[in-house]
């Protein structure tokens, strides 16, 4: 009886405090149908709705004056409420806690990092409280939620993103083709007059032309469940609609990164000596009418408005090497914890960045400080690393994509739900196979030794 009790103790983990392993193998398998299809609900409104929508309906998302709750996304609101619903019906909340942490180290510990830091710009009084929890903790709870395998949930979110991507690109082409706004990017209340760039579903345009770059390239080397003429349809719409989002940076890197896989993928095809012909015809076809199709596209003015963005961008440019300079004017204490407030916004006015310092790790120094930015750019380093290692190889061309959008705005560096959309995309449109999920398990994981009963 003694060779049994061992087991047995090892058998509830934190003393107690998580749920047995074999219950929480078996209630990983499916989840409850009010998480399901929460998490639906919840990615369409993270894709669906923007502040222009929220605006109509009273609710100030976008604006610096208002109430602090309606600073935060409904998507994020409906995030925290599945989250705490599957504690509750898991049995034990501080045991599902416990469990889908283990699961996901790293998503946890972006979700203590943000809380952390969320506390510390409260007692500081800076900005960006709102930022902590919708640019940071709504991607770190999604994923703890998805570390439970559903496949019907995986399948439902897929045909919810694809649907909702179609519905922008068609809402944002209409946009441009009507110069008419449906939505448009509100700043408490004031729409920008002189900025006729398509917002469609999203909101402002240079996250929609983020996500929409992000999306063709998962298209391109993910959504393996689509069909090859559904895929080359649906990277051709967003293709249309990121001129009409007027995302420069977006478009370029679009066409390099794109075409080169595209590239190495056909190179790759053509080493193996065997090739489709009907597919091969269809390339051709294409390869001979996307000239014809841009000409005739430019004739009649549709990519005037991009090229106008080249040509003239507002300062942008001057903006990067602009910023650059905010460093000598601040001792090297305030770059450690973050200088005062006022005197960033007096060096941002005199310096002519009223519209934004356009990269992340840059506006988190200064107003943050080095450490406070040190401590995100590692929690989200593993994070990225952890979403990476759960989908399958394509996943490194939108994540370099990704990686060097973030670089060209403020991004995460401001409120933003646009970490939470890539999460999304890359879960749910590179999700491996059953069959290589199931090989992974088998190889690493050892099978335990089943303890010897002696008969003393």
């Amino acid at each position: 009886m003694s060779a049994i009790r061992p087991a047995a103790r090892a058998a509830t983990p934190a003393a107690g405090w998580a749920v047995p392993v074999q219950a929480a193998a078996g209630a990983g398998n499916s989840l409850d149908w009010v998480t399901g299809y929460g998490l639906v609900a919840a990615v369409a409104l993270l894709f669906g709705i923007s502040g222009g929508m929220l605006w109509l309906v009273g609710y100030n998302y976008d604006g610096l004056t208002g109430n602090p709750a309606t600073k935060i996304h409904p998507s994020t609101y409906l995030l925290v409420l599945m989250f705490a619903w599957r504690a509750c019906t898991f049995g034990n909340p501080i045991g599902y806690v416990v469990t889908v942490a283990d699961r996901r180290p790293a998503s946890a510990l972006l979700a203590v990092i943000s809380m952390v830091l969320l506390v510390v710009v409260i007692v500081r009084q800076r900005p960006g409280m709102a930022g902590m929890i919708d640019t940071f903790v709504a991607p770190a709870l999604l994923v703890l939620i998805l570390a439970e395998n559903d496949e019907k949930t995986f399948a439902r979110l897929q045909t919810a993103v694809h649907a909702i991507m179609t519905a922008n690109a068609l809402l944002a082409l209409f946009e441009f083709a009507t110069k008419t706004l449906v939505f448009p990017y509100r700043l408490d209340g004031e729409v920008f007059a002189n900025d006729l760039r398509s917002t469609a579903l999203q909101g402002h345009p240079l996250s929609n032309a983020t996500i929409t770059s992000i999306y063709v390239l998962t298209l391109l080397s993910g959504s393996k469940s689509l069909s090859m003429p559904l895929r080359l349809g649906l990277i051709g719409l967003q293709c249309a609609a990121l001129v009409a989002f007027g995302g420069r940076s977006a478009m370029v890197l679009t066409i390099a990164l794109g075409g080169c896989y595209v590239l190495i993928q056909g190179l790759r095809t053509l080493r193996k000596g065997r090739v489709n012909l009907l597919g091969a015809a269809l390339g051709f076809i294409l390869a001979a009418l996307i000239p014809v199709v841009i000409a005739l596209a430019a004739s009649y003015g549709f990519f005037d408005a991009l090229l106008e963005r080249f040509v003239s961008d507002s300062g942008s440019a001057n903006a990067r090497v602009e910023m650059f300079d905010l460093f000598q004017h601040l001792e090297l204490r305030d770059l450690i914890v973050g200088p005062d407030i006022d005197l960033v916004e007096t060096l941002r006015r005199i310096s002519g960045l009223e519209q934004g310092i356009e990269n992340p790790i840059i506006r988190m120094v200064l107003y943050q400080g080095a450490f406070f930015t040190l401590l995100m750019v590692f929690g989200f380093a593993l994070f990225m690393h952890e979403v990476a290692r759960r989908c399958h190889p394509g996943i490194w061309l939108p994540m370099l994509g990704w990686l060097i959008l973030l670089n060209t705005s403020e991004s995460l560096a401001s409120k933003t739900t646009l970490m939470t959309k890539f999460v999304v995309l890359a879960l749910v449109l590179y999700r491996p196979a059953r069959a290589v999920v199931g090989r992974r398990v088998q190889t690493g994981h050892r099978p335990q030794m089943q303890p010897r009963v002696s008969s003393s």
